[in-house]
């Protein structure tokens, strides 16, 4: 349980199903705090309450959401003897904006070029050559559009493993687009201690490891380079971009499989709720594409085969779909406290409305199928935003484009939007952007956001013919005008071992 600091007490955040009697909560963010007297299941998905008001009345009965989390006090009470209600501050549940995008994709190396290739339809996948991939029975993946390596000092690029160099580069877009200083926090008028970092990655640097390997065995152990080891670790990014910038009040790292840049950014939201800090530089980045990884995927017969039609590999939601498509690339958003936003003039995108976490606990790379864990993040990011499935304009899928996984997802948006009246668009990105794995989510989050502002929803590259009985409204072909009835849009990540999580973001 991570203690977190709401009006100068300890609380933490705890779904309703985790509540025991004693438990102190705040239902309403800015109410007075309550004293759990008794839980009871309610319905499958909720959870009735028996509450007694710390300043005193008679006791209350809620029935909330099971997945839904409340603010909660650490130490707990006896309800029959409440402590002094003077000693209980009522909490302030921040809420969070996003001020500032960043990318590099297979589509682009900046967010308008992502961007642009996204409405365009276009696909970034391409045959690889070079040492090592020829005769591979796979041989596609959708490098970014741009070499890093190229664009960064040479200096700077010995030091950093590829989605390093990735996650520095977006980082630094972001960074500028919500209207900072490339200088660092200092000159941007940015408490440094109040600022934080969040990065999602699966492998991070682990591909060095193998580079070095081959160096010593080729030509000896003193030509291994010394940033080896710093170049291997997962939280290479978040450190590389907390120095760039002088950040200092955190700088952590999320790996969960493909939903990692996803939890980095939702970890990141219950940061700045919780006041830990203000401004968090948050998002996801991967750089897998190797001989190696590429050889893996395809003896788990995870990866599309049409080597002869690198354009239409990656095919989500597709009835010919055969595999997904290995990807590269970062996202960054920058997300922060809304009066810390808007007291320094900031443009607000959206709001980051809240976010779901949830575990299969079923397979280490099938899904679950019936979707229960899907549906579960799914219901989480709504009750965490305060909404409901009416509430939903549109959603980003996370649709690897193989077989299981489509059918999984499908299924758990088919029954959260069941008996709805009228049919929610869903794209899936990976048409175009190939999967890039821990990037992946973070990549997505800002075409999700980016459809907000423009009012357009992408379409599925390769879904030519959807599945039969998928039931689902699948943006095809053009863009879409996004509808107007809604104000909440998400967007799906899940990952191998049942990580699943879920953004939900609003309109500003």
């Amino acid at each position: 349980m991570n203690e977190e600091s709401v009006m100068g007490g300890k609380c933490c955040l705890l779904t309703t199903g985790e509540l025991v009697p004693g438990d102190v909560i705040a239902t309403d963010p800015d109410g007075p705090w309550h004293v759990v007297v008794r839980t009871a299941p309610a319905t499958e998905t909720k959870t009735r309450l028996q509450l007694r008001p710390l300043t005193g009345g008679p006791d209350l009965e809620r029935v909330l959401p099971r997945y839904e989390r409340q603010v909660v006090r650490t130490t707990r009470v006896d309800p029959a003897d409440p402590p002094d209600p003077a000693q209980w501050a009522a909490p302030r549940r921040r809420r969070v904006v996003v001020t500032g995008l960043g990318a590099v994709s297979p589509l682009g190396g900046d967010v308008p070029g992502l961007w642009q290739g996204l409405l365009e339809g276009r696909s970034g996948v391409s045959v690889v050559e070079g040492p090592g991939f020829d005769g591979l029975p796979v041989r596609l993946a959708a490098r970014a559009a741009v070499d890093p390596a190229e664009l960064l000092p040479r200096t700077e690029v010995r030091r950093m493993n590829r989605s390093t160099q990735f996650a520095l580069l977006a980082a630094r877009e972001a960074w500028r687009d919500a209207g900072l200083d490339l200088a660092g926090t200092v000159a941007s008028g940015l408490r440094p201690a109040r600022t934080g970092v969040s990065i999602g990655t699966i492998i991070g640097g682990a591909p060095v490891m193998v580079e070095s390997r081959l160096t010593l065995i080729a030509r000896g152990p003193r030509a291994v380079s010394p940033y080896t080891t710093p170049m291997t670790v997962p939280s290479a990014s978040a450190a590389r971009i907390s120095k760039d910038l002088d950040i200092r009040g955190e700088a952590r790292t999320f790996v969960s499989a493909c939903a990692s840049g996803t939890e980095a950014i939702g970890q990141a939201i219950d940061a700045i709720r919780a006041g830990r800090v203000d401004l968090v530089v948050a998002g996801g980045t991967e750089a897998v594409i190797t001989p190696e990884i590429l050889a893996a995927f395809a003896a788990m017969r995870a990866v599309s085969t049409r080597n002869d039609q690198p354009a239409q590999a990656s095919r989500p939601f597709d009835e010919a779909r055969d595999g997904f498509v290995l990807g590269e690339g970062a996202g960054v958003l920058i997300l922060e406290d809304e009066e810390h936003a808007r007291a320094r003039g900031a443009r607000i995108y959206c709001e980051a409305a809240g976010w779901g976490l949830s575990a299969d606990a079923f397979h280490m790379a099938a899904p679950e199928p019936e979707g229960r864990g899907v549906e579960a993040a799914l219901r989480s990011a709504l009750a965490d935003a305060g909404a409901t499935p009416a509430d939903v304009a549109h959603v980003n899928a996370h649709a690897t484009a193989t077989v299981d996984g489509d059918r999984t997802e499908a299924r758990a948006l088919g029954r959260l939007f069941a008996g709805h009246t009228r049919d929610i668009p869903v794209t899936a990105n990976k048409g175009a952007l190939g999967h890039l794995q821990g990037g992946a989510g973070a990549v997505e989050a800002v075409a999700t956001i980016l459809t907000l502002r423009d009012g357009l929803i992408p379409p599925t590259v390769g879904c030519d013919h959807p599945e039969e009985g998928l039931g689902l409204d699948i943006v095809r072909g053009t863009p879409r005008p996004l509808p107007p009835c809604g104000d909440i849009v998400l967007s799906n990540s899940f990952g191998f071992g049942g990580h699943n999580a879920v953004l939900s973001f609003r309109r500003a």
